[in-house]
Formats: C-alpha cells, sequence, structure tokens
C-alpha cells in the first residue's frame, strides 16, 4: 500500500533527534551499503592500476573520499526529491522531506563535504583532480534525470564509475583500455544492483511519474538484472586475464557468480523485502571482486 505521508505527519511519528542524528541521517551513515558498491569497484580499479598495493598516500585518499563524495551526493538527491520522497513509503522519514532539516542546511553539508574530498584529490595527480570535475557535475545532475531519461540508473552509473577514472589518473596519469573495461564493467553492476533498488519503489514511483529502469524493463527486469550481473563478470575475467593473477581471482568470480545466482532467488517474485534485501547486500560482490584481485597480486 502506497504511503502519502505528510512530511508533519512522519515528523510526528518519532522523537525530535538532534542535530548531529539528522546529519548522519542524511548522510546514511547507519547504512553503508549505498557507499560500499562505490568503494569496492574503486578499490579494484587502484589495484589494477598499481598492479598491487598503490601506497598509503593513494589508499587513504580513496578509502576516506569515497564515502565522503557518497555522503556528498545523498545530500544533492535528498534535495532534489524532497517533494517526491513523502509519497514514497521507503523515504517519507527522511530529515529533508520532514522538515527536521532546511534545504540551506543540507546544501551546506554537501559543500563541506564535497571540498573535503576535493581536498584530498588536490593530493593527487593533476589529471585525477581534473576527472573530478566531471564526477561533481554528473552527481549534481543525476537526481533530475529521474524526471525524463527511462534509464536513470545508467547516469548514476557514469556518476558512480567516476571513482574508477579517478583512480586510474591518480596512479598512471590515464585511464587507458583496461580502466575504461572496468568501467563498463561495473556500469552493468550498478544498473543490475539499482534496478533491484528501483524494483522496491515501482509501486510508488508510478503513481508519482518518476521513471526507473524497473519501469521501463517491465516484466523483464529480473532477467535484465540477471544479464547486467553475469555481462559485468564476463568483462571484469576478460580484462583481468591477462595480469595473471591466478585462482585467487577466479574464486572472487566464483564468489560474485553464486551472489548472483542468490540474487535471483531475492528478485524473482519482485517483492519489496526481496528486492531491498539483494541491493543492500550487493556491494559483497565488489566485495569478493576485490579480494580476488588483491590477492592475486600479493601472491604474484
Amino acid at each position: 500500500m502506497t504511503s502519502t505521508a505528510h512530511p508533519s505527519t512522519a515528523s510526528a511519528a518519532h522523537a525530535p533527534r538532534s542535530k548531529l542524528a539528522l546529519y548522519l541521517d542524511l548522510i546514511r551513515f547507519n547504512r553503508p551499503a549505498g557507499w560500499l558498491v562505490l568503494f569496492w569497484p574503486t578499490l579494484t580499479a587502484l589495484w589494477v592500476a598499481a598492479q598491487g598495493f598503490p601506497g598509503w598516500h593513494l589508499f587513504i585518499v580513496f578509502v576516506v573520499g569515497t564515502p565522503l563524495m557518497r555522503s556528498a551526493g545523498c545530500t544533492i538527491n535528498d534535495i532534489a526529491d524532497r517533494k517526491f520522497d513523502r509519497h514514497v513509503k521507503r523515504t517519507t522519514a527522511r530529515p529533508i522531506t520532514t522538515g527536521e532539516l532546511s534545504v540551506k542546511e543540507a546544501a551546506t553539508v554537501g559543500i563541506v563535504l564535497t571540498l573535503m574530498g576535493f581536498a584530498l584529490v588536490l593530493s593527487t595527480r593533476w589529471e585525477a583532480v581534473a576527472w573530478s570535475v566531471p564526477a561533481v557535475l554528473f552527481t549534481i545532475l543525476y537526481p533530475y534525470t529521474k524526471r525524463f531519461f527511462s534509464m536513470p540508473q545508467a547516469f548514476l552509473g557514469i556518476a558512480f564509475n567516476f571513482g574508477i577514472v579517478i583512480a586510474f589518473a591518480a596512479v598512471t596519469g590515464q585511464v587507458g583500455a583496461v580502466g575504461w573495461t572496468l568501467w563498463l564493467a561495473n556500469m552493468l553492476m550498478v544498473l543490475a544492483y539499482d534496478t533491484e533498488y528501483a524494483m522496491v519503489d515501482r509501486d510508488d514511483d508510478l503513481l508519482i511519474g518518476m521513471r526507473t529502469s524497473a519501469i521501463t524493463l517491465g516484466r523483464w527486469d529480473v532477467a535484465a538484472v540477471m544479464a547486467f550481473f553475469v555481462g559485468c563478470l564476463g568483462l571484469t575475467a576478460w580484462v583481468l586475464q591477462p595480469y595473471d593473477l591466478g585462482w585467487p581471482l577466479w574464486l572472487g568470480l566464483a564468489g560474485a557468480a553464486a551472489q548472483v545466482l542468490w540474487h535471483f532467488t531475492l528478485i524473482r517474485q519482485r517483492q519489496r523485502p526481496g528486492c531491498f534485501t539483494a541491493f543492500s547486500k550487493s556491494h559483497w560482490m565488489g566485495a569478493s571482486l576485490f579480494a580476488g584481485v588483491a590477492l592475486g597480486f600479493a601472491l604474484k
């Protein structure tokens, strides 16, 4: 059943929260799945670009910078969607939607986080700095694509994948064929897990006129998610095979493939709980792939 709670109703449903609690909720601090799906592919790209451990400086830059930029993206998304979120069951209690945080406060948080992330990138090569500019622009534009673009998840993939591009630029000064292939592989991964996410809100999104891949794909949604996952793993295996990473890579790929099968059992009935579980656990595929790559280079 669709929730159409007004912000004041949603706000009254819980006790007043401190500003710190509201800021942490705004950036999804207690829901790490949103930044972990960026984190593992970015680290994988960093390891591949450096052909092993990239050194403590770059490691810290990307370990700290990835969640910072994801958190900034959350503030932008919630500002853009504040009038829609009150009509979606999953998002009625977001701080901006309930009126507990103003748009100005949320924007200030987003700007501060973005500047912190940019400061980290400034400590690397100028090529990485250059790529960070369109990364911020795409992050700002993404929420608005849901109004007119039938597959906004593809636009999200572009925004999310800048971590891969910046990682290669920071290590080598260029992206190259391997970097762009990993970019394409992760684009398919984003299309898969964010379609699962969109399947959670499909009924609400249809009512408010929001566009998503789950709506566009219709009855082919489950098949498309599986195809996206398979395409991602196939491209990853193909581009990394020349690095001779041995059994760790193949074990990581096998672990990710096993999770794809598990995801099918979760989403095949198209029920909200199963689809949300699939999305929230999708970062473990990236973790499996990273573990295979990192261990493969370490043993090599």
